[in-house]
Order: structure tokens, then C-alpha cells, then sequence
């Protein structure tokens, strides 16, 4: 009997939804036929036991699940996410960079060094993207150090506290919405797709206001209800990075869709799934396939 191994930590179980997902994935593994054990990271020296390997746990190239997934590759194991697939969605100039390179349309994107933070350069980035701008640290993840800036003041403001951070910062037109797609990708095929509604407090799918976290609604939509060139960008944006597991999110303004970020180990416990039951099935078998 094949093993799969599903890579989890603490905070992985930390709410309902959450466990929820995770057991009924190993009760859907074990339903084909496979043996499936949840690993932590106390766990990690089991991994070349395994015959493939799922990580749920938040990838980082910094963090455990890095290594993890650089143990499963050693040993020649299958794995989502694969390494380079967390490398890239880990450092958005590196992601962003992959997506330009192949010609993914994205909202005006500027990457800026630190010496780039003159009032000439700024001024010069508001006449030309216009106002406001979103500022973004490139290691930020769930939206964290996502700031939207309307002047120069607000704009240094920001840029000086994320430069302690980073040598460099992404600067990138702001495009309004009530809400993003999520087009969900594995092996360059459309796996799922949702719509995000942004809460009308922020404009992020995720942000703390006034010390309370506030989260995006999440509706499954069926593939027929997705315009078919968002279903492409998505795929082109994820074929850019891999052929792994990915969350592309859209914005689609207007008919003229832009690609904001695509996210390797995306979320599966909020009813993204809803209308796609399968798609525990066609990871499952995606990883045993590549075994």
C-alpha cells in the first residue's frame, strides 16, 4: 500500500475548517487505496518513508517546509509543493519576475532599490501609475505588508519601514474591485475556481482593522461561470512558476483581467471546492502518478 505523508504543523489545526479539510483529505487518500499519516515537524525524518508528500503547512523558503520539500526531492519523492515552487511564490520579485518574463498580464509593476527612494523617482511613479499605489514587502504573505499609499509622504511613509526589511520593495498600480478570482491550477490544468469578495473595509482579501482580522467571502463558481480568459490567465500565470499546485489571484476590471499574485500551497478549507469534489482525488492521484 502506497504511503502519503501530509505535511502539517500547529497551526495548520488551528481552526475547524481547517482539520476539517485535512481529514477529509486522508479519508479521500484512503479511500483510493493509499495509507496516509499526518507528519509535523517532529516528524520531518519519516519523509523518505513516504511514497509521496503533501504539504498543508505554511511554505516559506525559511521555514521547515522548505526542507521538507527539499528532503522529499532528495529521495526522489513527489511532492506539492515542490522547492522551487515555494522559492518563487516566496519572494514576489522573483514571482513577478517569472510572470513578466512571460508576458502575464499584471498591473503596472515597478521594482524599486533602496536608492531608488528619491521624491523624484516617487513623483515620477505617481504620474505614471497613478494614485494610489500599492507598496508590497516581497516576503509578505496573507496580505500582510500590503499598503495602499495616496501621496509621496504616505508613499516614504511605508517604503522606509519595508526597506528595513528588504533590499528592495515591489510598487505596483492599484487596480479597484469588489472582488478577485482565485483560479486554482495543478500541473497547468484549472483544478478549481472561486470568487473573493473583498470586505468593504479594506481592500485586501485579509487585513486587521481596528485590531480584529477581517477575511474575504469565498463562493465556488463553476467553470462555466468564469470568464474563459481569466481560466487562461490563471493557467498561463501558473505555468509560469511550475507545474505544481497554485492559487492564481485576478482582478478582472472591466473585461481587462490582471494577474495580482499566484500563491503555491493555496487555501482548500473555505468552500473554494464546492463546486469541484474531486479535487482532493486529482491531487492524490497527480502526486502517486508522478511516483
Amino acid at each position: 500500500m502506497s504511503r502519503l505523508g501530509i505535511f502539517v504543523d500547529r497551526k495548520t489545526l488551528s481552526n475547524a475548517e481547517q482539520l476539517t479539510a485535512l481529514i477529509h483529505c486522508r479519508d479521500v487518500a484512503e479511500a483510493m487505496g493509499h495509507n496516509a499519516e499526518f507528519l509535523f515537524p517532529v516528524d520531518i525524518n519519516k519523509i523518505p518513508k513516504m511514497d509521496a508528500l503533501f504539504i498543508r503547512a505554511r511554505t516559506d523558503p525559511k521555514n521547515i517546509t522548505y526542507v521538507a520539500a527539499r528532503m522529499a526531492e532528495f529521495h526522489g519523492i513527489p511532492v506539492i509543493d515542490d522547492a522551487n515552487s515555494i522559492q518563487v511564490c516566496g519572494d514576489k520579485i522573483n514571482m513577478y519576475s517569472h510572470l513578466i518574463k512571460k508576458n502575464v498580464a499584471l498591473p503596472g509593476t515597478v521594482f524599486l532599490q533602496k536608492t531608488d527612494l528619491t521624491v523624484e523617482k516617487v513623483t515620477g511613479l505617481f504620474d505614471k501609475l497613478g494614485a494610489p499605489l500599492i507598496l508590497k514587502e516581497p516576503s509578505t504573505s496573507f496580505s500582510q505588508r500590503v499598503e495602499k499609499v495616496s501621496d509621496i509622504a504616505e508613499f516614504f511613509r511605508v517604503a522606509r519601514r519595508f526597506s528595513r526589511m528588504s533590499d528592495r520593495i515591489v510598487v505596483q498600480q492599484f487596480v479597484e474591485s469588489k472582488y478577485d478570482w482565485r483560479v486554482g491550477v495543478l500541473n497547468g490544468k484549472l483544478l478549481y475556481a472561486c470568487k473573493y469578495t473583498i470586505p468593504s473595509v479594506t481592500f485586501k482579501i485579509q487585513a486587521s482593522v481596528n485590531g480584529h482580522i477581517v477575511y474575504c467571502g469565498v463562493e465556488s463558481m463553476p467553470e462555466s461561470a468564469v470568464p474563459p480568459h481569466v481560466v487562461q490567465l490563471g493557467i498561463d500565470a501558473a505555468r509560469a512558476i511550475g507545474t505544481g499546485l497554485y492559487g492564481v489571484d485576478i482582478k478582472n476590471n472591466n473585461g481587462d483581467a490582471c494577474v495580482i499574485e499566484v500563491n503555491d500551497n493555496p487555501s482548500l478549507e473555505s468552500g473554494e471546492d464546492a463546486c469541484y469534489p474531486q479535487i482532493y482525488e486529482q491531487i492524490i492521484g497527480h502526486l502517486f502518478a508522478a511516483a
